[in-house]
């Protein structure tokens, strides 16, 4: 049960991280039945100035021993350097050993990291960082497919915002989901979302060491809506297909048909975000057969279907 929560803090703060977990389990919201979270925010040097940035700065009174017995500790984004006090990664590893558990959001997935909280464990990061936090712990198993995993005592979100997601299932999780719903009405955020960060990265084309590839590529990106086969491409390289496709990985990464599907998801992903065009007007402009193949293609590589996309994206629901 989650009754107490300490959020650690130290170096130059994220505003936004902290103050995500603030507003789930530091605003009184009794009155709403929900129950009152003993809510400690903590540092390695009480009454020190913690910046946030542009002038801003925090002042926190309690030091990190006040932390060691909490039921969840929380450590928001900073630096992924890898080098953190060690009074912060002794906290944090106190409370595990307490029966507790731990929340980091968005980079703090590095202090737990640091602290061998990861090693074996499933775990994700903001997107742009997740090839970092492999590198830097190689035990650990990094998805950055996702907004928050679960694995045993440690819960690590992605960035910034998936904080809400993460903090509202380990209320759910503890208090129930009547309790959860209660806090994101009051946030005016969905209890729940569903997909994942895959919604959010783009798919940049890559640079090519080689001239001609990168020549295709942008060949391939201005006629997703032709038939394009591995035939096609191997002529326009002049090579066999099987030279060809050996070639492409060399030089992609994946192979050409996964990567002219993944720039025909990515086409209809700005397609539904700046046009009206139909999910069928869209399959047809991008190079898909069908409205059906698109939404398989659709779900499986961003998560979520493409009604789904344009109703979160699209520039005129925004403005509207």
């Amino acid at each position: 049960m989650v009754k107490s929560v300490g959020v650690l803090l130290y170096g130059r703060v994220a505003l936004f991280e902290f103050g995500v977990v603030h507003e789930v389990f530091g605003l009184d919201r009794t009155d709403d039945g929900v129950p009152a979270f003993d809510f400690r925010v903590a540092t390695p040097e009480p009454g020190a100035s913690l910046g946030v940035g542009n002038g801003v700065s925090l002042q926190v009174s309690h030091s990190l021993a006040e932390c060691r017995d909490v039921d969840l500790v929380v450590i928001p984004g900073g630096s992924i350097s890898g080098d953190y006090p060690d009074e912060i990664l002794d906290t944090i590893r106190t409370v595990v050993d307490g029966g507790g558990r731990v929340l980091t959001v968005c980079s703090g997935a590095f202090v737990a990291g640091a602290a061998g909280l990861l090693d074996g464990r499933r775990c994700t990061t903001h997107w742009r960082y997740g090839s970092d936090l492999a590198r830097m712990f190689p035990r650990a198993r990094v998805d950055t497919d996702v907004l928050f995993v679960d694995d045993g005592p440690i819960t690590t979100s992605a960035g910034t915002a998936a904080g809400i997601d993460a903090s509202l299932h380990l209320v759910r999780e503890a208090w129930g989901p009547a309790v959860a719903n209660r806090i994101a009405r009051r946030m005016v955020v969905p209890p729940h979302r569903d997909g994942g960060q895959r919604q959010f990265v783009e798919a940049p084309v890559p640079a090519c060491t080689d001239e001609g590839f990168g020549a295709l590529l942008a060949w391939m990106t201005a006629n997703l809506d032709r038939d394009i086969s591995i035939d096609d491409m191997a002529t326009r390289m002049h090579m066999s297909g099987r030279t060809f496709a050996r070639r492409f990985v060399d030089e992609v990464g994946i192979s050409p048909r996964r990567w002219l599907t993944e720039q025909r998801v990515l086409s209809a992903k700005n397609m539904l975000e700046s046009t009206t065009a139909s999910v069928d007007e869209v399959a047809r402009r991008v190079g898909f057969t069908s409205a059906t193949l698109l939404r398989h293609h659709f779900a499986a590589s961003v998560g979520v279907s493409p009604l789904v996309y344009r109703r979160r994206f699209a520039k005129a629901a925004a403005d509207s």
